[in-house]
């Protein structure tokens, strides 16, 4: 079955997370992704053996690299050396899609720039994913996802009014960059598809974060009011809250229909409190939020989070559910159900379980075709299919370090 972007031809000169987690998604969706490293060293995230203190692999392998290398092409060559140069000229001039994540001065010296590329092939599309965006003093620092979530305030309303910033590890910024940096991609082959045009393509985590708390952020711009953070003992809304069940499990509500208020008490099996003076209102909870959140606090405590869950199945229109674990989610029905998780046999790790594709299309559907490939792997392949090389062409590259 042919697959949505098949025939879609990348080079993928991108390392880390951000870069790699956007081609791996073109990847899985079918394009030939030829992933550019630099010969003997390669994606440096191929030598991570410790991710936020755990253990990442086994062997030379990683989970890291493996996730968002999965169904690429290696190709490992010496882009300093002008003949290594030259050789990418060539696979530029027959490929659809750049994509980078390094800072811009890193292509502009290596003669790697968009302005250099697109004299060569008019139609490419050249994308750069950075940390805070192609204008400005700063658009040269060094960045990365945690520091992304610093400098766009999401640290700050992570946290609890009373604690310091919050942290939440696993590369947000990084992913939610990726999605973005995809969605510009598809967007720039689209035009180029209507408009028989190529372009550049540039997304930031800086922009990222900033639309990724889209609603925040245009309450804040658009009202001047900082948004509100949450604080479980007095929140604006008691029946947006999450509470302690009596087995030291967390049970989330989110509820705000007026409609709500009636099932949620009925749920709890606490229908006199429908009507009780000093709760009857949305105007009236809110006014008394501390009081009505203990009262809730105290009979959430008084069953297990199993029990209420059934409870509260028992009422369809009312919003809620388990805070779960995270080790809980791969075994999630609704997560296998939907193949979110899929079982794939690793080569080296054997039959293991990785995430699926995000996105299901009906006719075109994506798929997992193979692992992450090893440094160089495919290097003779791509120089002798794409770029049209010969043997002995091969050997003198070789001969000089170049491949």
């Amino acid at each position: 079955m042919t697959q949505a972007l098949s025939g879609i031809r990348v080079l993928d000169w991108t390392v880390m997370q951000q870069g790699p987690a956007a081609t791996v998604l073109m990847a899985d969706m079918g394009a030939e992704v030829i992933k550019i490293e630099q010969r003997g060293v390669g994606d440096h995230g191929r030598s991570f053996l410790r991710v936020m203190g755990q253990p990442t692999g086994k062997g030379d392998r990683n989970f890291y690299f493996e996730a968002y290398n999965r169904n690429k092409k290696s190709l490992a060559i010496d882009l300093k050396q002008p003949l290594g140069l030259e050789v990418m000229y060539r696979l530029v001039e027959k490929s659809d899609v750049l994509v980078h994540n390094f800072r811009q001065n890193v292509p502009k010296k290596l003669g790697l720039d968009y302005d250099t590329l697109s004299k060569r092939n008019p139609r490419i599309i050249y994308a750069c994913a950075s940390g805070l965006g192609p204008a400005g003093k700063d658009n040269l620092r060094p960045y990365n996802d945690a520091v992304a979530l610093a400098r766009t305030g999401f640290m700050d309303l992570a946290a609890s009014p009373e604690g310091p910033p919050g942290y939440i590890p696993g590369g947000i910024a990084d992913q939610s960059g990726a999605f973005m940096l995809f969605a510009g991609i598809l967007t720039a082959l689209v035009a180029r598809e209507r408009q028989g045009i190529g372009q550049k393509v540039d997304t930031s985590l800086l922009g990222t974060m900033m639309w990724l708390q889209g609603q925040n952020t245009h309450g804040y711009l658009m009202t001047s009011k900082q948004p509100m953070k949450h604080r479980r003992s007095q929140p604006n809304n008691p029946l947006f809250n999450y509470y302690e069940c009596s087995d030291g499990r967390w049970f989330f509500i989110a509820n705000w229909r007026v409609s709500d208020w009636r099932d949620v008490c009925l749920a709890i099996d606490r229908p006199e409190l429908e009507h009780e003076a000093n709760y009857e209102t949305e105007e009236l909870r809110r006014h008394n939020s501390e009081e009505l959140t203990g009262l809730l606090a105290r009979v959430f405590a008084s069953r297990t989070l199993a029990e209420w869950v059934e409870r509260f199945k028992n009422y369809p229109d009312l919003t809620y559910e388990r805070v779960a674990r995270f080790t809980e989610i791969a075994d999630d029905p609704q997560v296998l159900a939907n193949e979110y998780v899929v079982n794939f046999p690793h080569p080296a790790w054997g039959d293991t379980r990785v995430l699926g594709l995000p996105i299901k299309l009906s006719r075109t559907p994506g798929e997992i075709r193979s692992p992450a490939p090893e440094l160089g792997q495919h290097t003779e392949e791509v120089l002798m299919e794409v770029g049209g090389y010969n043997w002995d062409d091969i050997s003198r590259f070789k001969e000089l370090e170049i491949i």
